[in-house]
């Protein structure tokens, strides 16, 4: 279960806020590590895709890991260049979807907050277990009786 749209503006707000602050920046980087699948607003989503491509540092080998360029003018840059012009963004995204960047997501995030974030990008739901595993269980049984109604003619 991807974010929804409440958790991923406060994602995209503690990303686009918090960045000069130096006991989030590991955590914005984290985040920004992430697979663009946690985000389920198509809108939040290419926003994400943005950030991701636009803050990540030129590297000169593939198989190094991603560097970011978390803080400073070039993080204000990226961010300003998204609110004034929404169209690099993604062709459908308006200056009322991305009007929210730059402003603090509130008190109530917290590392805990980022915890419970990171569970929620992973979190699959669970379906009914004991749904199929009574149909395989009948299957099993009908798969053993075959067998052995086969082993007895043969013999």
């Amino acid at each position: 279960m991807a974010l929804d749209a409440e958790l991923g503006k406060k994602m995209l707000q503690l990303i686009t806020s918090r960045y000069d602050d130096r006991h989030w920046r590991k955590k914005i980087e984290k985040t920004l590590s992430l697979p663009q699948s946690g985000v389920a607003d198509p809108i939040q989503q290419q926003l994400f895709m943005y950030l991701k491509i636009g803050l990540k540092a030129y590297k000169s080998r593939r198989a190094d890991p991603d560097a970011w360029i978390i803080g400073g003018y070039a993080t204000k840059e990226v961010i300003d260049r998204a609110k004034f012009q929404p169209q690099l963004v993604g062709p459908d995204v308006k200056k009322e979807d991305i009007a929210f960047l730059g402003t603090d997501p509130g008190d109530d995030v917290t590392e805990g907050w980022w915890d419970e974030m990171l569970v929620q990008w992973f979190d699959v739901p669970e379906e009914e277990k004991p749904a199929e595993g009574e149909e395989e269980g009948k299957a099993d049984e009908t798969e053993s009786a075959a067998t052995v109604e086969g082993q007895s003619s043969k013999a």
